[in-house]
Parts: C-alpha cells; structure tokens; sequence
C-alpha cells in the first residue's frame, strides 16, 4: 500500500511499493526530494496528487548493447542533425509536454518543468538537443547523479530526431564512464532501441554501487 508523504518525512523502502510500482503519495517537487527520489530508484509520474513510483521490472539501455538500426544509421550518415547538450533545457521539456500525434496528453506538466530547471541549474538535470538548420527538432532530457542517468521523456518534430540524440546520449554516457541509464518503464520504440527490464532488486543493487561512484555529465 502506498504511503502518504508528509513534510520532511522520507521514502519508504522501494520495495514497499503495490503491484503497479506505487510507492508513496504526496510531498513536494523540490530539488531535495527529488534527488532523494532518484537515489532511492523513485521518480514522480503526477502532480495533483504527487505519486512517486518504482515499477518492477524496471526498464534500463545497457549502454554496451544500443541497436542501431540499418534506416537509423543511414540518417546518421547523412549527417542532417547537430547534437548540442544543455543548450536548451527547457525548451526541451517544453517540446516533451507539446501536443503530438497519437499522443493526447502528457505527464510533463507546467510543474515538472518549473521542478526540473530547478534540477537543471543545479546541475543534476540534462538535455541533448537535435537541431536541423538552427531549428529545434528533436531532444531528450533526464537526471545525473553520481554514475546513473534517469531519461525521462524525449520528443521529436522530425523523423528519427529523438533517436538520433538518444544515440547521442548513450556514446556520452560510455565516454564519460557511466554505469546505469534507467529508463523507468519499457516502450515499443525503447524496446526496439534495445531497451530490457530487470528484476527491480537488481535494478536497486546496480544503483547503490553506481549513485556513489563520480562521474561528471558534462
């Protein structure tokens, strides 16, 4: 059964968490209970209420075994893209939280996005941007701590483009050493990028060892 936050109260034990993966219900969207979220293997999922989760399985990129695909490469060699990284955070979530096709709405509300520049300033919270032209086309954002990545939502307004700063972001995170990218839960396109599910106990004992290691994003 769920638990109700109250303030300065602490996360219960992940593994507490219901068949869904509901682990508690209330609290706030500060930076402070946020990372104290991430490094617990939590993460909100609403605002009205707050709900934090921790689905088992849980869904991860092994950083080693991203497939890419014979269309996608053919894209990345044209070179059409340019990758940038935390040159435009914001208006990467804000293309995550815009309408889309077969999409009717979106959890990355006006309050994620306040909560997550919050993060971002802080220096906890990322985004890689693909630009086609000088335009925005396509991005990904998440959460850095120690050596685990959280990806949280990405977007694209042209073909490919999400993919393309995906691909991006898993040779950044090999180059800088990272040992965990969690990706929460599993999609059609994740699953087809690669994308597997664990056990949520192995989940949590690869982010105890990787949350304390040091690891810069940038």
């Amino acid at each position: 059964m769920a638990v109700l936050l109250r303030p300065e109260m602490p996360f219960p034990d992940p593994r507490s968490a219901g068949d869904q993966g509901l682990v508690a219900i209330g609290g706030d969207l500060s930076v402070e209970r946020l990372l104290s979220a991430y490094r617990s293997g939590i993460f909100p999922w609403t605002v009205k209420p707050v709900t934090w989760w921790s689905p088992d399985p849980r869904a991860i990129f092994e950083l080693d075994n991203f497939h890419v695909s014979k269309s996608l490469a053919k894209v990345i060699r044209k070179g059409v893209f340019t990758i940038t990284i935390d040159q435009a955070f914001r208006e990467v979530m804000e293309g995550c939280a815009a309408p889309a096709a077969g999409r009717r709405d979106t959890w990355v509300t006006k309050e994620f996005i306040e909560a997550y520049t919050a993060l971002h300033k802080r220096g906890y919270a990322h985004s890689l941007e693909c630009w086609r032209n000088g335009i925005l086309v396509g991005g990904i954002y998440g959460v850095a701590i120690g050596g685990v990545f959280a990806g949280e939502s990405m977007f694209h307004r042209e073909s490919n483009a999400s993919k393309i700063a995906l691909l991006h972001l898993v040779k950044h995170l090999k180059q800088r050493e990272f040992s965990l990218f969690d990706i929460q839960t599993l999609t059609p396109i994740t699953s087809r990028l690669g994308g597997i599910l664990i056990p949520r106990e192995e989940y949590l004992r690869r982010l105890a060892s990787a949350v304390v290691q040091s690891r810069n994003f940038q």
